[in-house]
């Protein structure tokens, strides 16, 4: 069986930095969540008073097994933090705390990006069910069929990931700004252990963009030369 070597060399690159940007992210964790947050605060509880301070009182917070499994559930309304993060009352927990707050805030501030990707997020698992089905199957016995189509669906998942990176920066700019001035987190060297958590996560939303859009590059670029062969 041919394997383009450009595919491969994709594959291995976007694998590549999927892989550093996952470790960057538990690199940052592991140290800084043995850094105390001097307010003695739990994830949990600065999540909560993050709500309550912006009249947010029908989100509720739980936890859940699984490290670094926290995220915010709009259609349930709902902030859910790993065990960890939720009892967690060090910089780390706080940070990954305010920030999923924040989504939360965006949710109640109708902020476009994230109303953007709500919208998006049916379609886009839709097409992840596609994927797999054309890229093993209809790939080998149709590719004139299945590349227009891999380009498509490639195409709504690199959009997907394109509107996830201002809904993830800016709950990180949310949570910044908020465990500043509530005083959950002290300046100096609490605030930049914090930030350092934060930044490598965002690291893995840039990772999953640029993965979507060389994918959806190779195969527009197949796409487009077949069409050229062809004529």
């Amino acid at each position: 069986m041919f394997i383009d070597p450009l595919y491969l060399l994709l594959f291995i690159g976007t694998m590549a930095l999927s892989i550093f940007a996952s470790w960057r992210v538990k690199g940052a964790y592991a140290r800084y969540s043995q850094v105390p947050a001097s307010s003695g605060m739990s994830g949990a509880q600065i999540a909560q008073r993050i709500l309550d301070l912006n009249g947010i009182h029908d989100v509720s917070v739980r936890s859940t097994q699984g490290l670094l499994s926290d995220h915010y559930d709009p259609s349930s309304k709902t902030l859910v933090l790993c065990e960890e993060n939720y009892h967690g009352t060090n910089v780390a927990a706080l940070g990954v705390a305010a920030h999923e707050a924040g989504h939360a805030i965006q949710h109640q501030q109708l902020y476009a990006p994230l109303q953007w990707r709500m919208a998006a997020v049916g379609i886009t698992t839709i097409v992840g069910n596609i994927i797999p089905f054309v890229g093993m199957g209809l790939l080998y016995i149709a590719p004139k069929i299945a590349i227009p189509v891999l380009a498509l669906c490639f195409g709504v998942v690199m959009i997907f990931q394109l509107i996830t990176l201002p809904v993830e920066f800016d709950a990180t700019a949310r949570a910044k700004h908020i465990l500043a001035h509530t005083g959950a987190i002290a300046p100096g060297a609490e605030t930049t252990a914090m930030s350092k958590v934060l930044d490598a996560a965002a690291l893995t939303y840039v990772a999953a963009f640029i993965s979507a859009l060389g994918t959806f590059l190779y195969y527009v670029m197949h796409m487009l030369g077949g069409r050229n062969n062809e004529e």
